[in-house]
């Protein structure tokens, strides 16, 4: 998964254009991924592994990993939203964020202003976490679980 933050201030290389477009197609299955990626982009591996961590550092993104299909996993997967009124917005979402089971959470432009993902080791665990989730905030929270999937391939160039 590659997530990028706001970054309009930030000055990208074209090294690090490259890595950003490359790294959208994912990463082979081998012992060494980042070997292979980088040497389709014509760098070393050290070079790859350190222009990301200084995208991390800088903010351009805000998380490199893995996307896992939890519900394949056993687990359980749904969106969530709660309306969170503006002055309490930054302290909602500090909360929110820290229930491990977050992920992908974003403002939105709506009554229903907080939206985010919850992914938990068994399906029985979202109820649980979004119980845990309004009994910190005190603010109710709305499950919509999917009804049915479809799979875009989402590429920005950069």
């Amino acid at each position: 998964m590659l997530d990028t933050a706001d970054s309009r201030a930030a000055v990208l290389t074209d090294v690090d254009r490259h890595i950003l477009n490359r790294l959208q197609d994912g990463l082979p299955i081998v012992e060494r991924p980042f070997a292979v990626a980088a040497e389709e982009l014509d760098i070393s591996e050290a070079t790859l592994l350190e222009r990301l961590e200084a995208l991390k550092e800088s903010g351009v993104l805000s998380r490199f990993g893995p996307m896992y299909h939890a519900e394949r996993l056993g687990g359980g997967l749904t969106l969530a939203a709660m309306a969170i009124p503006e002055e309490r917005f930054d302290a909602i979402v500090e909360q929110v964020n820290a229930f491990t089971e977050v992920a992908h959470n974003y403002r939105r432009e709506h009554r229903l202003n907080m939206w985010f993902v919850l992914a938990t080791e068994t399906p029985e665990r979202i109820e649980e976490t979004i119980a845990a989730i309004e009994a910190a905030t005190g603010y109710p929270v709305y499950n919509m679980p999917k009804q049915e999937e479809f799979h875009v391939r989402l590429h920005l160039p950069v």
